[in-house]
């Protein structure tokens, strides 16, 4: 498999042709929250004892990461705004073992600053909540659709596959109240220079999401991309990574055959292929 080295960069404002004349579709990263999470949680190997490890044991606190919650604003010229995943929903910053159960509030210990959640960041951008009508959801682990329950009766995509998981059950609520769009198949077209692929490995459903901008291709790849940004980069994983390793690097060679210029992991800064 080629190796393709590629230089990771934070992305802090919409991507370079999405703001001149000409334009035709825009993407913005949003921080929809923060979360915990120990190092081997991201590094998942198949070696006996994995499952604790993962889950922290033998960790400290203070060795744990500080992982970001994004969604992305996609705005689109004859559509509007489209929000891609939905962060963390405002009440985690005071309940967050109210919002998301015990468990979860206790291991992952989510966050979100008062003020900064995604309704909050779209109205900095002049964006009332009834501009926003669209919502994809890459996949329905909490972290990437709890917030979802500020966006009801919204036309909300998701993949079948998503809806029929076991963890969906945690945003069943809001998935009840939204207008939902079940995505069947491979592929297909949301938008006009919005497209989906159906990207599993992570998880099976998983959607990347193919935005076309006037500078290239940019793929929201959601946590198909992971969990380090060096094994995107070397288009590897190890050995030992576990059962998901070649399905993973199956979808990430898809992602390059796209020949992208830009790749957006689920929780690491976008990587540059120009």
């Amino acid at each position: 498999m080629s190796k393709l080295k590629a230089e990771s960069k934070p992305l802090t404002e919409p991507l370079p042709g999405g703001s001149g004349p000409g334009t035709s579709v825009v993407v913005e990263p949003l921080l929809g929250g923060s979360l915990q999470a120990p190092p081997q949680f991201f590094e998942s190997t198949a070696k006996r004892f994995t499952t604790l490890r993962m889950l922290g044991v033998g960790t400290p606190r203070s060795k744990w990461w500080l992982i970001p919650v994004p969604a992305y604003l996609i705005t689109h010229p004859t559509v509007g705004p489209v929000l891609v995943d939905t962060g963390l929903h405002a009440s985690v910053a005071a309940q967050p073992a109210a919002n998301l159960g015990k468990l979860i509030a206790r291991f992952a210990r989510p966050r979100i600053e008062p003020g900064r959640d995604i309704p909050s960041q779209l109205r900095e951008r002049g964006l009332d909540e009834g501009d926003l009508e669209t919502v994809v959801l890459t996949h329905l682990h909490f972290d990437h659709a709890e917030g979802l329950v500020a966006w009801p009766m919204r036309r909300t995509y998701v993949h079948r596959i998503e809806t029929e998981a076991p963890y969906a059950q945690v945003v069943s609520g809001p998935l009840e109240n939204a207008e939902l769009e079940v995505l069947d198949g491979d592929e297909g077209e949301i938008e006009p220079g919005v497209r989906w692929m159906l990207t599993p490995g992570h998880s099976d459903g998983l959607i990347s999401l193919l935005v076309d901008t006037d500078d290239g291709l940019v793929v929201i790849a959601s946590d198909c991309v992971g969990p380090l940004p060096e094994y995107f980069d070397e288009m590897d994983l190890p050995e030992d990574f576990g059962p998901e390793r070649e399905e993973l690097l199956r979808q990430w060679q898809r992602i390059r055959d796209l020949d992208p210029a830009v790749v957006i992991p689920g929780h690491n800064p976008p990587v540059e292929l120009r």
